[in-house]
Order: C-alpha cells, then sequence, then structure tokens
C-alpha cells in the first residue's frame, strides 16, 4: 500500500477509481479527484478529435510531406506492436498518405503476439521496417541494477532504450519528424511519479544507480538524457514529435476491431503487455511489492474519456488480470532470463522500499521544463 496510509484514510475518487494509493492525490467536496478536475478543465477543451483536428492533421501531413520530399521517409514510427503505436501507424499511412519508417527496438523481451503484430502491420501497410537490436548482455546487467535499487521505476530501462535508439536513427539518418502513439484518449490520466511514473531519462538518475549496484564494469547502452533531448534534437537540431492520435476520432476498441479486420493484428488483454519485462512489472512486481496498480491510471483514462464504466472498472481492478499460476511461471522465467536465481529475485523483491530521491537525480529541473510545457500549452495532462 502507499507509504502513508498509516496517516491518511483510504479514499477513492467517486468518478474515477484513482485512490489515495497516489499519496498526492487531491479531491473537492463532491469527492472528485485533481485527474478528473484537470481533464475536464484542461484537457478536454483542447482536444480537438472532429474536422478542426482532422484540418490541422491534414495540413500538417502536408508540411511533413513537401519538406521530406527529397528523403526516402516523410517520418519515423516507433513501432512496438502493441494498439497506440500500430493505430498510429494505420492512420500515419492509410489516412494522411504519409510514408513512414517503422522502427522497433528488440530489447530482449517480445513477447510472440508483438512480433506477430509488427509482422502483420509492416506487411499490410507495404513499409519497411527497422529493426535494432540492444545488445542483450548490457541491457540485462543495468536491469538487474535497477532491481537491486529498490525503487519502483523498474520500467525506466525499456523506455529510455526505446527513445534514445530512436532518436540516434533519426539524427543519423536526417529524419525530422518523430511520429508518437501518445494520445489523451487512453491515456489522459498521467501515472503518478510514485507509481513508476518518472519524467523522462535521467543519466545522473541512471548513472548513481549503476554505481551503487552495477557490477563494477562500465555499461555502455546508448542513453540520450531528456535535456539533451529537449534543447539539442528539438531545439537546435529542429526535430519535431507529433501526436496524431490526439487529433482523430481514436476508440480503443474498436480501432482494436479496425486493426483486426484489417491486418489480422491480435489485440491483448492489457496495455503494455506487449512487452513480457512490462506485463511482468505491471501485473506482479508493481502491485505486489508497492501497492501501485497502474491500471488505475490506465482505466480512469478510459472512464473520463466514456469508453468505459466506473463498475467495470471496479470489477477489473478487484483481481489480477493473470492467473496466479501464470504469474509465479513469469517470475521464474523473469529470473532466468535475467540470469538470476529465483531466490535471488524474491530476495530483490523483499528490499526495503526506495524511490528516485533516495539518489542523485535532476528531477526538479526536469519538473521545471514540464511546467513550462504546461504554461504555454504544449501538455495539458496533470502530473507532479
Amino acid at each position: 500500500m502507499n507509504k502513508n496510509e498509516d496517516i491518511n484514510p483510504y479514499k477513492i475518487c467517486s468518478n474515477c477509481i484513482m485512490d489515495t494509493s497516489d499519496p498526492h492525490i487531491e479531491f473537492n467536496t463532491d469527492g472528485v479527484c485533481n485527474y478528473c478536475i484537470n481533464f475536464k478543465d484542461e484537457v478536454k477543451p483542447n482536444w480537438n478529435t472532429g474536422k478542426k483536428g482532422m484540418t490541422v492533421l491534414t495540413k500538417l501531413a502536408k508540411q511533413i510531406s513537401i519538406e521530406s520530399k527529397k528523403n526516402d521517409f516523410d517520418c519515423i514510427i516507433g513501432l512496438s506492436g502493441g494498439l497506440d503505436s500500430s493505430y498510429t501507424a494505420h492512420v500515419v499511412v492509410n489516412e494522411l498518405g504519409l510514408k513512414p519508417l517503422l522502427f522497433h527496438v528488440d530489447a530482449g523481451w517480445n513477447t510472440d503476439q508483438a512480433v506477430g503484430n509488427i509482422e502483420k502491420l509492416v506487411d499490410g501497410l507495404g513499409l519497411d521496417l527497422y529493426t535494432e537490436v540492444v545488445n542483450w548482455d548490457e541491457m540485462r546487467r543495468l536491469q538487474a541494477a535497477f532491481l537491486r535499487s529498490g525503487i519502483p521505476d523498474q520500467d525506466l530501462v525499456q523506455d529510455a532504450v526505446f527513445f534514445s535508439e530512436l532518436y540516434k536513427f533519426a539524427r543519423k539518418n536526417k529524419i525530422k519528424y518523430i511520429i508518437t502513439g501518445s494520445n489523451y484518449s487512453t491515456e489522459c490520466c498521467r501515472e503518478p511519479e510514485e507509481w513508476g511514473g518518472y519524467l523522462g531519462i535521467d543519466k545522473m538518475l541512471f548513472n548513481d544507480i549503476w554505481k551503487k549496484y552495477g557490477d563494477g564494469k562500465p555499461n555502455d547502452l546508448y542513453l540520450v538524457d531528456i535535456l539533451k533531448s529537449k534543447i539539442w534534437y528539438e531545439k537546435i537540431l529542429g526535430m519535431k514529435k507529433i501526436y496524431p492520435l490526439n487529433l482523430v476520432n481514436y476508440i480503443k476498441e474498436e480501432d482494436e476491431i479496425e486493426l483486426k479486420n484489417r491486418f489480422g493484428w491480435q489485440p491483448f488483454l492489457h496495455k503494455h503487455h506487449e512487452s513480457r519485462f512490462t506485463r511482468f512489472y505491471e501485473d506482479y512486481w508493481l502491485p505486489r511489492r508497492f501497492g501501485f496498480e497502474k491500471r488505475r491510471a490506465h482505466f480512469s483514462s478510459l472512464i473520463m474519456t466514456k469508453q468505459m464504466s466506473r463498475d467495470e472498472a471496479m470489477k477489473r481492478i478487484s483481481k489480477p488480470e493473470m492467473s496466479e499460476q501464470f504469474l509465479l511461471q513469469e517470475f521464474e522465467f523473469v529470473a532466468h532470463k535475467l540470469d538470476l536465481s529465483i531466490d535471488e529475485l524474491r530476495s530483490f523483491f523483499n528490499l526495503p522500499k526506495k524511490y528516485y530521491h533516495n539518489y542523485k537525480n535532476k528531477r526538479w529541473l526536469i519538473g521545471l521544463g514540464a511546467n513550462v510545457l504546461r504554461t504555454l500549452g504544449l501538455e495539458r495532462r496533470y502530473f507532479r
């Protein structure tokens, strides 16, 4: 459970299912949380998915096409095989007429279903796919160091590698536009920082954890610090991130069916299940070690955007997505994959709980940049 539960009584939002496992959540007099209030006041009024949104997106697509006419590709899309990136690829090709390069980072944790979905999208869209295979030994060693650190942010390593490799490839090949599947429709309720939602790649944090819990040898995984990406890549080199799903009518269940009918794409049981490690981390490690359920944020996003009822969300959150037997098998798989004994991984699970602020970091500076984005209207979601 959250670390303040002995001080603050349990409370859950009357509209969504965010609760006091976020130790900084706030409620108004009607019991509605600040995530719902932010959606109503900030996100919804500035979220255009009808004709206005499509007009903006069409104009943007034309600009991208003109600026990229001498290149082999108009833009690049990081493809995981999950719903958001897959539907983004479909929109970019079939609705906007652009010619993206599909880029996939294989960090060693792909599920067979994710691989199958990627193959179906590549064949169905007639696009080129470039796959960057990460050095597994380096990946394994850094993930083990993060587990030893005791923090909830165990998916930071995968996220950092995915993002860094994408930016490196785009820069090397002079691709200006990075198309992302990040969206309000399924992600308007941002996961609290305490739940492992750290705001980007902080190399100071990575370096301190490696210094304390690495194996004593250098780790050469390529990482792009968030400040470098924001200042050097985006401001100086002029690379731009585009969010097409925020400008179209993106509805989770409807668009899963569309992808299935068009390409034979197969939906996952839940968000982020395209990665075997992320599935284990979100379904087993995080809720059982810390009491944090990222599904609360995922389902709350769907409640706010009227894609799921609160009753359905309460029913889903009352039990794990996976069976106990399956989760225990995954515990053993993750241990063996990381070259750890089952007892060793279990000992990491039972370590004293720590958080990013127990290590050197530049969170204050990252937070300052995030607040500037909110002030400029470039970020509408609530975060701390």
